[in-house]
């Protein structure tokens, strides 16, 4: 039989400090429910990786579990976001619930593509791991600023998305913990909302692609040996042949060499490009005050979402509809619906009280029903109690009182005249004699 593995409860150090600060961090579910496909299920669980380290990566939906049960447990768990996709008829949905009061937005998902998908088609692979032990960042991008002529959906639709993440407090925050960036980007011209994500990159400046190489360490599809991380120059006669010239291009000058202005300049691109590090960053070289080049490089997933509802209070408790992209209503009507929604509030909250109420009275009364039981059963066994000392006390001999004989009862009894007589008369039937029991002794 296999031992036992004891798993750490108690984080020590830095691992303590981190969860301490991230207390108030808004935690997210991210599930889905009904009937839904394999891509379906791969999306979700792209979408908790995105959602790290703030959210239930192992989350197991069962088919009995209903969308009621996940709004009921989140609150008592300190879960603040829900995220539920389903597949429609028409599209993959997306509902975003803000616990435990709402609102609710309901997105349709136009197109996606997962994590491997993107990776496939990205130029360099890369490992995942480190990155996803920090919160990524998030950056609101073409929404247009507050004013009057602003639709008053889109201030929500930006407010709701930046809830989802932790707040930035750059006062306390440690460069090296950005990792990763997560781009909520509005397309007004399509009326939909791009979902992107990527990784930071950090890349010496002013060098070209091949010295990066040298002083990085080569990719495993280059190098010899791909555990060792060398490069692999066997079929280069000069270094330079490695560090200056393009391979399956012409050289540019007449020596059959590029020039180090060229390459470092296609390279590293322009010098806004280039930034200072404030502080140390993660990976070789990257120093405090070095000249480094910033890269996004994307990891996916990736959506195009599209707006479709926005309506107070979560699923199964809604309220009034904020905002509808095909539905639209007239003042009148609007305020007719808002009247039956008050309506319908103030009867849940009128029977939620009456159900209070009747469950103290029944709780009253139980409590006055064991009362009685307990005073009952007190009062029998005090009458108990008295039987048996008055019981005790009738049994008890007295010293003074004088027993009488047997025999002496016996003659006087049978003194009297026709004695015989009357008790032939009482007893008509005679009674046989008894039988002597016999008692086998040893021999």
């Amino acid at each position: 039989m296999a031992r036992r593995r004891k798993n750490r409860t108690h984080l020590k150090g830095a691992g303590a400090v981190a969860q301490h600060t991230n207390d108030g961090a808004p935690k997210s579910f991210i599930i889905k429910h009904g009937q839904v496909g394999s891509s379906v299920t791969q999306l979700v669980r792209d979408l908790r990786k995105v959602m790290e380290p703030n959210t239930a990566s192992r989350l197991k939906e069962r088919n009995r579990n209903k969308l009621k049960d996940y709004l009921t447990m989140a609150p008592t768990l300190g879960v603040t976001h829900l995220l539920a996709l389903t597949v429609t008829d028409v599209a993959p949905s997306l509902r975003m619930v803000r616990l435990p009061a709402g609102p609710t937005l309901s997105f349709r998902v136009e197109r996606y593509s997962l994590m491997k998908d993107i990776l496939k088609t990205s130029r360099s692979s890369r490992s995942m791991g480190m990155e996803y032990l920090t919160a990524p960042l998030v950056v609101l991008a073409s929404f247009p600023p507050p004013s009057p002529e602003t639709p008053p959906h889109l201030p929500l639709l930006m407010k709701s998305f930046q809830s989802l993440f932790p707040p930035l407090s750059p006062n306390s925050m440690s460069l090296s913990n950005c990792r990763r960036i997560v781009l909520i980007a509005y397309n007004p011209d399509r009326g939909t909302v791009d979902f992107r994500h990527y990784v930071i990159t950090v890349k010496p400046y002013g060098v070209s692609k091949r010295v990066r190489r040298v002083l990085e360490g080569a990719p495993k599809k280059l190098s010899a040996n791909p555990s060792s991380g060398f490069l692999d120059l066997g079929n280069e006669k000069d270094v330079a042949d490695f560090l200056l010239r393009k391979r399956g291009e012409p050289s540019p000058g007449s020596d059959g060499y590029e020039s180090a202005a060229s390459s470092a300049s296609s390279a590293a691109g322009d010098d806004g490009d280039a930034v200072s590090l404030a502080d140390d960053y993660v990976g070789r070289n990257n120093k405090k005050g070095q000249k480094k080049a910033v890269r996004l490089s994307e990891v996916g997933p990736r959506m195009e979402l599209r707006l479709i509802k926005i309506s107070e209070g979560v699923p199964g408790k809604e309220g009034a509809v904020l905002y509808h992209e095909f539905v639209k209503k007239s003042k009148a009507e609007a305020a007719a619906l808002k009247a039956s929604h008050v309506a319908k509030e103030k009867l849940r909250k009128q029977r939620r009280e009456e159900q209070e109420r009747n469950v103290q009275r029944k709780k009253a009364e139980k409590e006055q029903g064991s009362q009685r039981n307990q005073e009952d059963s007190d009062e029998e066994a005090s009458d108990a109690e008295a039987d048996e000392s008055g019981q005790e006390a009738h049994d008890e001999w007295d010293e003074d009182e004088e027993i009488s004989e047997v025999d002496g009862s016996d003659d006087e009894h049978s003194d009297g005249p026709g004695s015989d007589e009357e008790e032939s008369e009482d007893e008509p039937e005679e009674r046989p004699p008894t039988k002597k029991v016999r008692i086998r002794g040893k021999r």
